[in-house]
């Protein structure tokens, strides 16, 4: 029997077509596991051990070990992100960590493709379709979200000064990727 659960990227295609505009670049993020994980405060320290990151306890941060992020969502949900691992795996050992724990862990790693835009142009063409102030000072290195590109909700992070992580649901990904890119087109 076929295996069913082989994962195609859907931005291949359209990064493979994509410009390079040095003030404003798009390029796709590696797959990773991604698990959301909401939890009462008692299991809260037990995921970050399972996971090996302690997860943010302040509002829009993320914090980030190696190839493992956990990404603060709300009161008591975050997303562990983990590039390159074996979701099922992952998953198996946060949820024998966490047995016993009143929590919740969904595996959503094919729910989502990532990618980022970085140059000195980043902020400004993400303004294009999103509302937020994406200053420094506003949205500091670390800081992580949920908003809005255009008519699409995404994940939005910012690693560094001129680097931002858009994930968005894979059936809205072509869309931010395809906005994103007609706004870059005025930098060329």
């Amino acid at each position: 029997m076929p295996d069913l659960a082989i994962r195609e990227n859907s931005l291949g295609r359209l990064a493979s077509a994509a410009r390079t505009i040095p003030a404003a670049m798009l390029t796709v993020l590696p797959d990773a596991a991604k698990l959301l994980f909401r939890g009462r405060p008692s299991s809260i320290d037990a995921a970050g051990k399972a996971f090996g990151i302690a997860l943010p306890m302040e509002a829009c941060r993320f914090a980030t070990s190696g190839n493992r992020t956990a990404y603060w969502l709300g009161p008591d949900e975050w997303l562990l992100q983990a590039v390159g691992e074996d979701s099922a795996a992952l998953f198996a050992g946060l949820a024998a960590a966490l047995a016993g724990h009143s929590q919740s862990l969904v595996d959503v790693s094919h729910r989502s493709d990532a990618f980022a835009l970085s140059g000195p142009q980043a902020a400004y063409i993400l303004n294009h379709g999103c509302p937020l102030d994406l200053s420094l000072q506003t949205f500091p290195v670390g800081m992580c979200t949920r908003t809005i590109f255009g008519k699409a909700t995404i994940m939005l992070s910012r690693p560094a000064p001129e680097v931002f992580h858009i994930d968005a649901w894979r059936s809205f990904a072509p869309y931010v990727w395809q906005l994103l890119d007609e706004a870059r087109s005025e930098l060329a």
